[in-house]
């Protein structure tokens, strides 16, 4: 079990960069449309939100909101029609090395083995760090034995353990997380749940979590932004000032959830002026 933190010192609760070091992320007047059957459809509006360093971050919508599509955005994947997105302080104009991604499917390459899978991330290093990164992050999430197993040979778990350390070997300065548990039943789900707190207070990470589950949301992080409408904008975003390790019984969380729930159940337009990180 992670050892409780008091109070708003839980590493990555911070609302505020140390002195000198700028967001992690920030994402100023984001806008992505598509063109469909000759139609243009809007997908995000004005997306507006500041990531700190070694914050957990959870972005929560129904079906269809635009979620997954923001993700890919920040990492690069699909361009935007207007807005500014930056990483460090460096503006995103393409696939970014800053920008490590999990997806809901493993995407594990299943021709290679755990040890190679995690490598590939890495091939630029000098070989002797190559093989430590390797060693360091198939240690991290638990899988040492197991480098030389493939991933038709291990659990959904498992498998989901080495897509987080090919993610972390190359040291991103922001982890992006797409329902990376979704696939998996729920007591899996719980357990992976703790194992990535435990490797984000050991990497120091920053995590960017898209998901349906709103336990999830308020379990793991820090802020929960409620995207709403369509096209989506950000309907509200709600500090979870919660201590660690957090219970999901008490009614601190009970209320906090329900808070998040009737965010995503209210179909008003979403509140202009709504409070941004």
């Amino acid at each position: 079990m992670l050892s409780p933190l008091p109070l708003g010192a839980a590493r990555g609760d911070s609302r505020h960069a140390p002195a000198g070091e700028p967001p992690a992320l920030r994402l100023r007047g984001v806008d992505k449309a598509y063109e469909l059957g000759g139609a243009r459809v809007e997908v995000l509006r004005g997306i507006e939100l500041t990531v700190q360093p070694r914050e957990i971050v959870a972005i929560v919508g129904g079906s269809g909101s635009g979620k997954s599509t923001l993700l890919r955005v920040i990492a690069g994947l699909e361009g935007r029609d207007r807005g500014l997105i930056d990483v460090g302080g460096r503006a995103v104009t393409g696939p970014e090395r800053d920008c490590g991604m999990v997806f809901q499917e493993h995407r594990l390459f299943p021709w290679m083995n755990v040890e190679e899978n995690v490598a590939f991330g890495v091939a630029e290093l000098p070989l002797e760090e190559r093989r430590r990164t390797v060693a360091e992050h198939i240690g991290l999430v638990g899988l040492a034995g197991f480098e030389g197993a493939y991933p038709s040979q291990l659990s959904g778990g498992m498998s989901q353990r080495v897509a987080l350390a090919r993610a972390l070997a190359p040291r991103p300065r922001v982890l992006l997380l797409d329902e990376p548990f979704g696939a998996l039943d729920a007591l899996t789900k719980m357990r992976m749940q703790h194992e990535l707190l435990r490797i984000w207070s050991a990497e120091q990470a920053t995590l960017l979590l898209v998901t349906h589950d709103v336990e999830e949301a308020v379990y793991l992080a820090s802020r929960v932004v409620v995207l709403a409408g369509r096209p989506a904008r950000v309907r509200r975003i709600i500090d979870v000032e919660l201590e660690r390790p957090r219970e999901r019984t008490s009614s601190e969380f009970a209320e906090l959830r329900r808070e998040v729930l009737a965010e995503l159940l209210d179909e008003t337009e979403p509140r202009d002026g709504a409070r941004l990180g």
